[in-house]
């Protein structure tokens, strides 16, 4: 049985620099492969994928360590489902829902 305490979510946020045009394709790039390995935009530098286990976790860490830019700042966090419940999100002055578990389908 899944559970909360032992599903998973890791979140990258980062700070790129994006002065010079080959460091916007490389901030560009660094987002669209994030996308690629199935993490979802939250906002412009923070993007989230749910796991299902700390090995999975692992996993991605290394998948985004190899496709880290030269420049900036890349901070990976990873916490528990149960500790995702937990978030408080507004749009503008409204309070939103708390999030969803993903289904199990969406696991895989």
């Amino acid at each position: 049985m899944l559970s909360g305490y032992r599903l998973m979510w890791i979140l990258v946020m980062f700070d790129l620099p994006v002065l010079e045009k080959v460091e916007r394709k490389a901030a560009t790039d660094f987002r669209k492969a994030l996308l690629d390995m199935g993490f979802e935009m939250s906002q412009l530098s923070v993007y989230m994928r749910f796991c299902t286990s700390q090995t999975q976790i692992d996993t991605y860490a290394k998948r985004v360590e190899s496709i880290l830019p030269a420049g900036g700042k890349v901070n990976l966090l990873q916490f528990t489902d149960k500790q995702y419940e937990r978030i408080i999100t507004f749009h503008g002055k409204m309070r939103q829902a708390p999030p969803k578990t993903p289904d199990q389908f969406d696991l895989f």
